[in-house]
Order: structure tokens, then C-alpha cells, then sequence
């Protein structure tokens, strides 16, 4: 199964996001979405499972989603400290038990696992500002592994 990674598009959808993410099966967005046409958009690529970031007041999502794909369990939420999560963060880890954390907010791409669970950011996707890289990320999931490659725009 191919999973597209997308997060801080703050309301800017790239025009080559289509192209890098066909043929995947699912897209997750980890927050600052910006507007629902965007995730309007990116379903016409492939089904959509998106948060709340904190910049995302109003929108009809929630602050995090747990779902099933591949066999594995995520948890997807926008502002995740993977060293120190927060009391809530700790207590979903806790009950939920995820396999794969998808977080996003710090406009970095991130691969680290800490306490036995993975987490993955794909990093700014929005209009380019600050001096930092632009990606977005795609996941292969085989029984045996998962593979990230963080793709620039």
C-alpha cells in the first residue's frame, strides 16, 4: 500500500502535489490544512484522512484521527513532540497504541522513532516562505516494512 503524506499546506496546494502522489491508495494531512477545497482537491487523487492544525479554526475536522491502513495502526495529530509528548499525546499513545504517529507544525521533515513507535513528519508544503525545504513524503507498506521517501517540491 503507497500512503501520501502532506502537512502545513496553509491553504496553497503545489500543482505537482497530483503528480508525486499518483497512485497512492490514501492521503493523510497532518494540519494547517488552511481551507477544505484543498482536501476537496487532493480527493480527487486518492481518500483523505485529515486533522486540525493550529491554524485551522473553523474547519470540519478533528483534532486527531486514529485509523487502520496496511495493516497498521496511525494516529494522526498536527503538534507532536516525539522526545515529550504532552499528557494527551501520552494518554492516546497509551490506549491506542499506534504504530505510526504522522504529526506535522514544525515545517521539517522528521523520521525518529522513540519508545518502540514511529514518527513521521513530511514537513512545509505550503507557498514557499521561511529558508526551509518544501516536501511532502510517501510511504510503502509491505508486511514485512515501511519505506518514507521525502519527495522536494
Amino acid at each position: 500500500m503507497n500512503i501520501g503524506l502532506i502537512s502545513d499546506t496553509h491553504g496553497f496546494l503545489d500543482p505537482r502535489i497530483p503528480d508525486l502522489f499518483r497512485g497512492v491508495d490514501h492521503i493523510l494531512h497532518a494540519g494547517d490544512i488552511g481551507q477544505s477545497a484543498l482536501i476537496t482537491a487532493l480527493e480527487k487523487i486518492a481518500p483523505v484522512t485529515a486533522v486540525l492544525g493550529n491554524n485551522d479554526a473553523g474547519l470540519p475536522f478533528r483534532e486527531t484521527e486514529i485509523l487502520q491502513l496496511a495493516g497498521r495502526k496511525f494516529l494522526l495529530h498536527h503538534i507532536v513532540e516525539p522526545a515529550r509528548p504532552t499528557a494527551h499525546l501520552r494518554d492516546l499513545l497509551a490506549r491506542e497504541h499506534p504504530d505510526l504517529v504522522i504529526f506535522g507544525h514544525t515545517h521539517k521533515p522528521a523520521d525518529q522513532t522513540h519508545a518502540a513507535i514511529r514518527y513521521l513528519n513530511p514537513g512545509y508544503s505550503g507557498r514557499p516562505r521561511f529558508n526551509l525545504p518544501r516536501t511532502i513524503a510517501r510511504l510503502t507498506c509491505t508486511p514485512a516494512e515501511i519505506t518514507i521517501e521525502f519527495l522536494p517540491l
